[in-house]
């Protein structure tokens, strides 16, 4: 078998064998196809796509390239979530402790962010103290005492995919639905859990841009989770607009918290509690929608889901008295207000800009060897839907040193106005099973 053969034949439309991926994936792995060749054959992908049976058979070569998680010896029902991502995305900080005060087990296994903002590990580390690098067993103990852990990778996780993206990331072949889809469950699926919802992101500040380009993506890996078993669905939700109010790290966690406290955000209380309420649907925890609303509802009122996200900073060595004391969290030196120009009606407020200018702030990264900083971000004080009249201010900077006037630009223009009155969006948009 020979890898130019491989090229020809994807780049002439036809289907890859299991045995020909097993290949491909096998030898790229062990430094026997060199990248020109690889990437070679995902322009080819790019241009012919994959079918159902190639992306299955690409997951699994990928899962099997390195370990996988058995959570078996874990008593009760272990879910996962994972995100398309998207611009102020705390989702996870907030769901995982719901579903864990509800009797689930979140085992969940994370990543940094490389763009506008950290990842959930990032955010995460703005809790003074917190290690996000726990042993396996250690994480396994955790799991099984308080039902809750989110970490970053400590095993060799889909060594394959690592190295698949990273090529794909600097070869422009990033944007195929089959690559994506195969990259997303490879690690979703090593990391063991049977119940798995998946948000995807749909809109200006998403990956996917169109809801035919997202209800594909969800259609394959929704596709993909069942060919191997698990129970898993997708969510389509809107990332036209920012999600809540805050967009960085520190200011971002502080936001989970206070919707926990059952003071956030409507719109992203409301994707939170519906993503909640899947995973207790998926598992048959709860027989409707209205007893599952209603659990949510008591455990975040009697402050049992609080309650865990504290337990889980406590086992992970943060400082669990963050929850009441902001002030323990980084803090910036300064902050700008970015003042409205015009009277008018937001019709339209650019998340992607909002997420670039927090990156200019420091709370991304541009390069993997990027440092972020934790302290700065930006707070959304008007959303699409709200009148503002010249001088409001529509947005905070949380800033130090850097960026501040081009973010303070980007920010201002990421705002457009009309005169009619305008509805926004609905964080829910459908839902692949």
């Amino acid at each position: 078998m020979r890898m130019v053969d491989l090229i020809l034949k994807k780049k002439a439309g036809e289907a890859l064998s299991k045995e020909e991926i097993d290949f491909i994936i096998t030898n790229y792995v062990n430094g026997n196809i060199p990248d020109y060749q690889m990437s070679a054959l995902t322009m080819a992908i790019c241009f012919q796509g994959l079918n159902d049976d190639e992306q299955f058979n690409l997951t699994k070569a990928m899962l099997e390239s390195g370990d996988q998680l058995d959570l078996s010896s874990i008593d009760g029902i272990c879910v996962d979530k994972h995100s398309t991502g998207g611009v102020g995305d705390k989702t996870s900080l907030v769901v995982a402790p719901i579903v864990s005060s509800c009797g689930l087990k979140i085992a969940k296994m994370s990543g940094r962010g490389l763009g506008h903002t950290g990842g959930t590990l990032d955010k995460l580390e703005s809790i003074p103290g917190f290690n996000i690098s726990l042993s396996t067993e250690d994480f396994f103990k955790q799991v099984k005492e308080i039902g809750i852990a989110i970490v970053g990778q400590t095993l060799n996780i889909t060594p394959a995919d690592k190295k698949l993206y990273a090529l794909r990331d600097v070869t422009g072949t990033i944007e195929n639905i089959g690559l994506i889809a195969s990259s997303i469950m490879s690690k979703k699926l090593a990391s063991g859990a049977h119940s798995i919802v998946i948000d995807v992101k749909v809109g200006d500040g998403a990956f996917m841009k169109t809801i035919e380009d997202a209800k594909k993506l969800a259609s394959a890996l929704v596709s993909i989770g069942k060919r191997f078993g698990r129970n898993i669905e997708a969510v389509l939700t809107d990332m036209d607009s920012p999600l809540g109010e805050n967009v960085g790290n520190a200011n971002e966690v502080i936001e989970a918290i206070e919707t926990l406290k059952g003071h956030g955000p409507a719109t992203f209380e409301r994707l939170c509690k519906k993503l909640s309420c899947e995973f207790l649907l998926m598992t048959n925890y709860c027989k409707t929608e209205e007893e599952a609303y209603k659990l949510i509802d008591e455990k975040i009122t009697s402050g049992a889901a609080l309650n865990k996200l504290k337990e889980m900073i406590k086992w992970q060595g943060g400082d669990p008295k963050v929850i009441e004391d902001y002030s323990l969290f980084p803090q910036q030196k300064k902050e700008i207000k970015v003042l409205s120009v015009q009277d008018g009606y937001i019709k339209r407020l650019e998340a992607l800009e909002i997420g670039v200018s927090a990156m200019l702030l420091g709370a991304g990264r541009e390069n993997k060897e990027d440092n972020v900083d934790l302290s700065v971000g930006i707070k959304i004080c008007k959303k699409v839907g709200d009148y503002v009249s010249k001088g409001d201010t529509l947005a905070i900077l949380y800033a130090n040193e850097k960026g501040i006037d081009e973010a303070y630009n980007k920010v201002l223009n990421a705002y457009h106005f009309t005169n009619d009155k305008v509805k926004a969006n609905d964080i829910i948009i459908d839902i692949v099973k």
